[in-house]
């Protein structure tokens, strides 16, 4: 379990609690190496943006509960997320 202040996203909670995420673009919502599923908590955050949508299509796993990390921000209330196992750059670079 970390701590997020809310309005914190959660790329950077996680990466801010030791937890490795990739981040290839820098967090500009640009990629989709930080996809992210959010098991729990979902209906707290903000709406994705239709930019983010159009990323996520793209992400490896995507389900209906999928977010951009680096666009995905804490609330307040708790959430439960997921990493993939896979994202479109660690596939890329298994080849």
């Amino acid at each position: 379990m970390i701590e997020a202040k809310p309005g914190t996203s959660i790329c950077d909670a996680l990466l801010g609690a030791h937890i490795e995420i990739e981040h290839a673009c820098e967090k500009s919502c640009a990629c989709t190496t930080c996809h992210v599923i959010v098991r729990e908590g979902f209906d707290s955050l903000d709406d994705a943006t239709e930019k983010e949508e159009d990323l996520l299509d793209k992400a490896w796993g995507l389900e209906p509960n999928s977010r951009l990390s680096c666009q995905a921000k804490v609330a307040d209330e708790d959430l439960i997320v997921e990493i993939p196992k896979y994202s479109i750059n660690h596939a890329k670079e298994s080849h």
